[in-house]
C-alpha cells in the first residue's frame, strides 16, 4: 500500500521522519509497526540514546504503559541487531540527574522559551486548581526531562506534536505544542508533511487534526470511489468447516496487512450455515485491485474453488457517507 500512497517527504529529513513515526506508533501502542520503525530510525542515523530519550519523554504524553512497552520493544530490537553483527551508535550521554536548586523555576523558564510568553507561578487555571500537577509539569517534564541535551528542543517538540496528533481528545494540547514547535523552528511545510506521516501511521482523521490547526485542506475520510460490496456465497456442506477456516484467515490477514481494506466481515445465515455473506469495504478501486493480487487472497481463491457452489457479488452505494466514517467507533 505504500506504493499506492505515492507521497514524498522533502522537508523532514530521514531522522526527523523516523522521530515522527516512532512517536506516533508509541502513542498508539502499535508495537508491531514500531519495531519496524525503530530499525528504520537506527538505519537512518538516530543514535540509541536519542531513541531512548524519545521513548522516555513520551511517557509524559501517552502514559507509562505505552512508554514502557515501547522501551521493551526497543530493547528487543537492539538485541536482535546485535546478534546480526550490527553495532549501533550509542550517542551523546544521557543526563540522569537534574541538580538545579529550583526545579520549578528551571522548568518555568524552559516553558517560557518554548512558548515565548510569560509563565506565572502557579499556572493560571489548572495550576491554581491543582498545584501538584503544575509542579510535576514544570519540575519534572520541562526540567528533569528537558535538561538532557541528547535531543534539541525542536526535536522534542516534533516528538510531542507527533504523539498528540496520534491521540484523540487532545486537540487543545496539540494546538499549543504546534505553536511551541513553530517557535523552535518547525515550519508549516514540515507540519504538513508530519500530517502525511500521521496519516500513514495512524489514520486520516488524526492527520486532519494537524491540518485543521495549520490551515491545510482536510483529506476526505471517505473517498468518492470507496467500494462497498456484499458477497453472497453458497458452500457445499461437506467443505464448510474447511472453507470457514480459510476464509477467516484471509479476512483477518487482509484487515491486518492492507491499509486499503476497511472491512471484510464474513457471516453466515443462522438457518443455513452454508450460506455465507461477506460485507466488503475498500478505500477505493485501487485498494481493491491491490487486494486481488495479494498472496493471502490468491491462496483463498485457489484453495476454495472446489468448495463454492455459487457466488454472487453485489456492489452497493452508501446512503450516508458522513456517518460511514464512524461505523466502527463503537466496537472496542
Amino acid at each position: 500500500m505504500n506504493a499506492q500512497e505515492n507521497k514524498t517527504h522533502q522537508n523532514l529529513n530521514d531522522k526527523e521522519q523516523s522521530l515522527v513515526k516512532i512517536s506516533s506508533l508509541t502513542a498508539t501502542g502499535n508495537l508491531e509497526n514500531l519495531k519496524v520503525q525503530l530499525n528504520t530510525g537506527l538505519d537512518s542515523g538516530l543514535t540509541i540514546n536519542e531513541i531512548k530519550e524519545v521513548l522516555v519523554q513520551l511517557y509524559a504524553y501517552c502514559g507509562f504503559p505505552r512508554s514502557l512497552n515501547a522501551i521493551n520493544t526497543f530493547k528487543v530490537v537492539l538485541e536482535e541487531r546485535k546478534t546480526k553483527g550490527i553495532n549501533d551508535v550509542e550517542g551523546k550521554k544521557i543526563i540522569i540527574e537534574n541538580n538545579v536548586i529550583d526545579k520549578y523555576e528551571k522548568g518555568r523558564k524552559t516553558l517560557e522559551a518554548l512558548t515565548k510568553t510569560p509563565q506565572t507561578k502557579p499556572a493560571t487555571g489548572f495550576g491554581e486548581f491543582a498545584p501538584r500537577i503544575d509542579a510535576f509539569l514544570k519540575e519534572h517534564l520541562f526540567a528533569d526531562i528537558f535538561v538532557s541535551d541528547v535531543l534539541t528542543y525542536q526535536q522534542r517538540e516534533l516528538v510531542t506534536v507527533s504523539a498528540l496528533a496520534s491521540l484523540t481528545g487532545v486537540e487543545s494540547q496539540l494546538k499549543s505544542h504546534i505553536g511551541m514547535g513553530k517557535n523552535t523552528g518547525i515550519t508549516e511545510d514540515q507540519l504538513a508533511e508530519l500530517a502525511n506521516l500521521i496519516q500513514e501511521s495512524v489514520n486520516k482523521t488524526q492527520a486532519n487534526t494537524v491540518r485543521k490547526i495549520i490551515g491545510e485542506p482536510l483529506v476526505p475520510i471517505i473517498k468518492n470511489d470507496m467500494m462497498i460490496r456484499i458477497s453472497e456465497i453458497d458452500i457445499f456442506p461437506e467443505f464448510l468447516e474447511e472453507y470457514n477456516s480459510i476464509l477467516k484467515e484471509e479476512a483477518s490477514t487482509s484487515i491486518k496487512l492492507e491499509k486499503g481494506v476497511i472491512a471484510i466481515f464474513p457471516m453466515y445465515q443462522k438457518e443455513n450455515p452454508a450460506k455465507i455473506r461477506i460485507v466488503e469495504i475498500y478505500a477505493d478501486e485501487e485498494a481493491y485491485q491491490f487486494h486481488l493480487q495479494t498472496p493471502h487472497f490468491l491462496k483463498y481463491k485457489t484453495s476454495t474453488l472446489k468448495m463454492v457452489k455459487s457466488l454472487k457479488l453485489i456492489d452497493m452505494e452508501s446512503l450516508d457517507k458522513e456517518t460511514m466514517s464512524k461505523i466502527f467507533e463503537k466496537i472496542n
